[in-house]
């Protein structure tokens, strides 16, 4: 695992210690900021945005976007296993000063709620067998925590059939191996 690209390309990422932890396929990752720089469904700049990494992992997307010209990431992540690595990532890129981690529970009450801030880009890679999404994004489109040129963009099983708020709306679907990326804004 590395970066792909921007102030770090090439710099290795530590693996997760434990196989429960799915990373980000670095294949996967570039098809998503290939989609991001070229796509003229989206309107976004990387450089200088804030960026929200839900379920961060070992921060793959986060440190990716950081690399590229991200004013900062917000990491919330969870699972102890995988912090210490994601930690670990962060302090061998010296990202500290533009990195913020979480380390809650992303369903708690008032986690979402308490990071006040706005985002330019929400990243969700959840499980793929997570099944409360859907309440994940009626809190984030609920709690106004996306930009009004901001998206979201979520990882998910090809298989997997998610229904989502009517206040959110996908811009752009693709397949990638047994995976898929949702581009998708929210209304309002």
């Amino acid at each position: 695992m590395r970066i792909i690209s921007g102030n770090y390309k090439g710099k290795k990422i530590l693996p997760p210690n434990d196989k429960s932890t799915r990373p980000l396929k670095d294949l996967t990752k570039e098809s998503i900021f290939n989609i991001i720089k070229h796509s003229k469904l989206l309107n976004i700049d990387l450089e200088n945005s804030n960026v929200l990494d839900l379920f961060s992992g070992i921060g793959s997307f986060g440190l990716e976007c950081l690399s590229r010209g991200a004013r900062r990431v917000t990491f919330l992540e969870s699972y102890k296993e995988v912090l210490t690595v994601l930690k670990k990532n962060i302090d061998n890129l010296k990202q500290q000063n533009s990195s913020i981690i979480i380390e809650k529970d992303i369903f708690a009450e008032n986690t979402l709620k308490a990071l006040n801030n706005k985002f330019d880009i929400i990243f969700m890679d959840p499980p793929f067998k997570e099944k409360k999404l859907v309440d994940l994004l009626d809190t984030i489109i609920k709690l106004e925590l996306l930009k009004d040129n901001g998206i979201i963009i979520i990882h998910r099983h090809k298989k997997e059939e998610d229904i989502f708020p009517n206040e959110f709306n996908i811009i752009i679907e693709k397949n990638y191996g047994i995976s898929k990326i949702i581009f998708g804004k929210t209304l309002g």
